[in-house]
């Protein structure tokens, strides 16, 4: 098999990461493998905001609210749901906002774009994988609020945040079974 389909093949998601230090190098790799996805009309509709220190801890009041708020039904105490939650953003190496360009007038420019994106992230991803770095895509309520959007200063009406990339070096990496090809795949008469 070659190395580009055992990159393919073997990249999982990441839940729990080191403490190392990623490489601001790495990153630039990652970014420049990112910014060379397949995009029609060469919009480029993808913006990466990667997330310092004061900006996570500018987020930690609305992911408590949203923590509280889904888990206030539950018996358990909400502080181990908080702090999990505060945790996913203070305690992780690197956090990366990954938004896509919004065209209103314009549903299937738009949808085009997010296609686009979705690609461009993937790239970094496995650009990333390759480096030995591991990552998570979330879509969790904290990248919908509208509070983040103004902590990160994204103007709702031009981008939308389609997730969070957590990254980070690996502690483990999860075993994970995937569909069989003849179960994805249809070939038509």
């Amino acid at each position: 098999m070659s190395i580009l389909q055992n990159l393919l093949n073997n990249r999982r998601t990441i839940y729990h990461f080191t403490n190392q230090e990623i490489k601001d190098t790495d990153l630039e790799i990652a970014f420049e493998a990112a910014s060379n996805a397949p995009c029609h009309k060469q919009t480029h509709p993808w913006n990466y905001y990667i997330l310092g220190e004061k900006t996570r801890e500018s987020l930690v009041p609305t992911v408590v609210l949203l923590a509280e708020d889904k888990h206030k039904k539950k018996k358990d105490s909400e502080r181990k749901y908080v702090s999990r939650a505060v945790s996913k953003i203070i305690d992780v190496p690197v956090i990366i906002a990954a938004t896509t360009k919004l065209s209103p007038d314009d549903s299937f420019r738009e949808e085009e774009d997010y296609a686009a994106t979705v690609c461009s992230l993937h790239n970094l991803v496995l650009s990333l994988w390759d480096l030995g770095i591991g990552s998570q895509w979330s879509t969790g309520g904290i990248t919908r609020h509208k509070s983040t959007y103004e902590i990160l200063g994204i103007n709702q009406q031009k981008e939308r945040i389609i997730g969070f990339l957590k990254i980070g070096y690996p502690k483990d990496i999860p075993v994970k079974e995937k569909k069989k090809v003849s179960e994805i795949r249809k070939y038509l008469p």
